[in-house]
């Protein structure tokens, strides 16, 4: 299929109608370009980051004090992904909502400013920007062009989140995200 076909046929992946910048909590796994480990690895259960994850870790304990509408919790570094957890408190009473890159001709396009797309466009570009320093590769692709999330519905939801990532490395092997378990 030509690349203009696959632009136009992409559909977002968020909720419809549910405004991303609007107070909450947020459980997001964002994976690496076609989920290569980049990050580093996990050797008897324990996740052991390379350089480039290590500045993964760096810049998202970093976002909570470059950006004020964000409290962060529980997060992990794995070898191709990234989990984490992400409360939004929004404090203007204007929504910002998730543009989900709509195509409307006077709206601006991307996300929208102290919304969750613009959290993770943000952090993304972040963690790219030092990864090409450090290899000297302008062209280095990093991570996977979408992001996945999960609203956080209620306490119990949040502790059931919480100890998935906690356990994460425990469960590697059996991990979707694991290049062994990745079906073609």
């Amino acid at each position: 299929m030509p690349k203009e076909n696959r632009i136009l046929n992409r559909c977002s992946i968020r909720l419809k109608g549910y405004d991303y910048g609007q107070t909450g909590g947020y459980f997001v796994t964002i994976c690496t370009k076609d989920q290569g480990c980049l990050l580093g690895e996990i050797i008897d259960s324990q996740v052991i980051l390379n350089e480039f994850g290590k500045i993964v870790k760096e810049e998202w304990e970093r976002s909570s004090s470059i950006r004020r509408e964000i409290i962060l919790d529980e997060f992990i570094v794995m070898p191709n992904h990234l989990h984490g957890i992400i409360f939004i408190e929004n404090h203007r009473n204007q929504g910002v909502g998730a543009t989900g890159r709509s195509p409307l001709q006077k709206m601006a396009r991307g996300p929208q400013k102290s919304s969750l797309g613009s959290f993770v466009s943000n952090y993304k570009a972040a963690v790219t920007i030092r990864c090409r320093e450090i290899s000297h590769s302008d062209n280095l692709l990093v991570w996977h062009r979408n992001y996945y999330e999960h609203i956080i519905r209620n306490e119990t939801d949040l502790e059931e989140i919480r100890e998935y990532i906690q356990n994460n490395p425990l469960k590697w092997l059996e991990d979707k995200n694991n290049p062994v378990n990745i079906k073609i």
